[in-house]
């Protein structure tokens, strides 16, 4: 039996095209000892993606030929481990194709969850996400102002959520008036700016009045200094991406930077989500809670088949996603 799968066809140096994916066709793998054989069934379409094909993360540089990484839900259709039987719904580190293997102690099994795709965005690593970098760096408290970037895309949403929440005022950047829309309409911001209206600067200083406690960032460049600029003394700056940075080879960085952070004393700290993986137990009790109380809205954005996954990501990259994105492979059991 024949596996499909997507691989880095060449490695881009601008912005991301259809060129530089191509699908191939190979053998399905066959478990050894102590592995699984897994039949994909969603993959997490992230900003990061595009980050991995710039060199060395805090993942080994994804190289021309190889199959493109990613997070995924599987299910197991064959086990040589006691760890996990077939059937047992899991996720892992994958790569685009329809079925995988992996070693077992590197698989966790999930929870009984539906719909699954709950499991990638507000229970998964959107959510998680989210709920870590605002709590464990950004410490807020109520009544203070949160800025989110990226108010509309699948960890944004949830960081302004949760700010309502604790009782924050909370305040996103999106592009466009319909994102802005929706996330003030349907999420509950208290405002939103158009980033592409132009001037953001004044949009933002009339949009927090008392100034920003935390800064949610997940975008980096122009729209970081101009954060930075009306942050408070003491103010706590969260960075969990840069997706402006990622498709140039000519980034660019905030020019305040480090006078502002001096100036104010402000916090600025770097994470993934993994780092906080002690407290996912607790991440979820929460979320939970604030979905069953309608104080999270959850939404998703599910791309239906293998071969769109690069449309997917490079759509993803121009912001026409709304909420967690993600690329169906395959349906649920």
């Amino acid at each position: 039996m024949t596996n499909r799968q997507i691989i880095v066809a060449e490695l881009p140096t601008k912005t991301l095209g259809p060129e530089h994916f191509e699908m191939q066709e190979v053998d399905i793998p066959a478990p050894q000892t102590g592995e699984v054989l897994l039949r994909v069934i969603l993959m997490s379409i992230d900003a990061a993606n595009r980050g991995w094909l710039k060199g060395a993360t805090y993942r080994a540089a994804v190289n021309a030929g190889d199959p493109m990484p990613t997070y995924a839900i599987c299910e197991v259709v064959q086990s040589k481990s006691p760890r996990l039987d077939t059937g047992d719904i899991v996720v892992t580190e994958a790569v685009w194709a329809d079925h995988i293997v992996a070693p077992a102690h590197k698989v966790m099994k999930l929870p009984d969850v539906r719909p699954l795709s709950n499991l990638l965005s507000v229970y998964g690593i959107a959510g998680k996400t989210a709920f870590h970098g605002l709590m464990q760096i950004g410490k807020p408290l109520a009544g203070e102002t949160i800025l989110v970037s990226a108010a509309a895309g699948s960890v944004g949403g949830y960081v302004g959520q949760i700010g309502k929440a604790l009782g924050c005022r909370v305040v996103g950047l999106a592009g466009g008036p319909e994102k802005c829309a929706y996330v003030t309409d349907e999420l509950g911001f208290d405002a939103c700016i158009d980033y592409r209206a132009g001037n953001p600067f004044k949009a933002l200083k009339a949009a927090c009045p008392n100034g920003v406690d935390v800064y949610f960032d997940n975008v980096g460049g122009e729209i970081l200094e101009t954060a930075l600029n009306l942050m408070n003394e003491q103010g706590r700056v969260v960075c969990c991406g840069a997706i402006s940075q990622y498709d140039t080879d000519t980034p660019t960085g905030p020019r305040n930077l480090p006078g502002v952070v001096v100036v104010k004393r402000l916090k600025m700290e770097g994470f993934i989500v993994m780092d906080f993986a002690q407290h996912d137990a607790k991440a979820v009790r929460a979320l939970q809670t604030w979905v069953a109380s309608g104080q999270i809205k959850v939404r998703e954005d599910i791309v239906d088949g293998l071969e769109n996954a690069p449309t997917a990501l490079i759509g993803l990259l121009g912001g026409d996603n709304t909420g967690k994105r993600m690329v169906r492979v395959g349906p649920d059991p």
